[in-house]
């Protein structure tokens, strides 16, 4: 690796604070084109500030041979676009060559949710096995109610502390991407499932061999330890596909479920954007899209000359 891109990943990581996992994808991009220009340039030894337009459009064509996707090769052109703008306003570079080149369009994909009745069916499951009082159940159960109820992210739950959590104000403060803070509210069926939780969370700390970051984590693994993120990922996964078989559906789809409904029951777009955490308003209008496409649905099915 070079050092320009060295130091670029440093201030990913450093000054802007991206997540550990935004790096390491921003790194992978990065690379593959380093080793793409090495090729195609065919030169024993060559300067960043030496490549062009074209070598930047060529890299995009070869992204296509490879069958990536155009989302994949969008944010390959990102990533591109962000170093050759860190290197222009460090005068590594005199001009961004990235920066005129277009992004291939995308497909337009709606984002995978959960109708209200298989929302219901799988807090029935989660509810009928937390009531029987184990450390698992009732930890599962609190892992739905705040994805689906309070809209988080998968990184956002597991990073989450229990000091976290305001109970009187039914709040709680959440980084998100960029490590940002926002406060989102708790549903009082959260705040429920957080007391059944508790006491066997203790129970988990006292049989464990914790750490002090795993003594302030909220959800805890088997051995007393902060819980996975994988480990989230099979929870939900096992209890949407008993829920909903055959769905393939993953945490995320919580998530989006958790916007739909609020915008189907008339929620402002401007304040879905907010409890999302997202920057721009173009990224929570998507959601709008798919209420549009369900009604389309059942205007199609029901309508006699549809």
């Amino acid at each position: 690796m070079s050092p320009e891109l060295r130091d670029y990943l440093r201030y990913l990581e450093s000054g802007r604070q991206l997540s550990p996992n935004t790096v390491t994808a921003y790194r992978r991009d990065l690379q593959d084109f380093e080793a793409f220009l090495m090729d195609h340039l065919g030169e024993a030894r060559w300067e960043w500030s030496g490549v062009e337009r074209d070598s930047v459009r060529a890299f995009l064509a070869w992204c296509h041979r490879k069958r990536l996707s155009r989302r994949t090769i969008a944010r390959r052109l990102s990533s591109v676009r962000g170093f050759f703008r860190f290197m222009h306003l460090e005068e590594l570079v005199e001009h961004n060559p990235a920066g005129a080149v277009r992004a291939p369009r995308q497909e337009r994909r709606l984002p995978e949710h959960l109708g209200r009745a298989d929302i219901e069916g799988v807090f029935a499951l989660a509810e009928a096995r937390a009531a029987e009082n184990t450390a698992a159940g009732t930890r599962n159960l609190l892992v739905l109610e705040l994805l689906y109820g309070s809209g988080l992210r998968l990184a956002e739950l597991h990073g989450m502390d229990l000091g976290e959590l305001d109970l009187v104000g039914e709040q709680v403060k959440v980084r998100g991407k960029g490590r940002k803070e926002r406060i989102v509210p708790l549903t009082r069926a959260t705040i429920r499932a957080l007391r059944l939780y508790e006491p066997r969370r203790q129970e988990l700390l006292a049989q464990g061999s914790p750490g002090p970051d795993d003594r302030r984590a909220l959800l805890l693994g088997p051995s007393g330890r902060r819980l996975s993120r994988r480990g989230i990922q099979r929870i939900v996964g096992r209890l949407l596909e008993m829920a909903a078989p055959g769905s393939g559906l993953s945490p995320h789809a919580l998530r989006h479920s958790f916007a739909t409904h609020l915008l189907d029951a008339g929620a402002d777009l401007m304040a879905v954007k907010e409890l999302l955490g997202h920057v721009s308003l173009s990224t929570t209008r998507i959601y709008t899209h798919t209420s549009r496409e369900r009604l389309k649905q059942a205007y199609r099915k029901a309508h006699p000359r549809a």
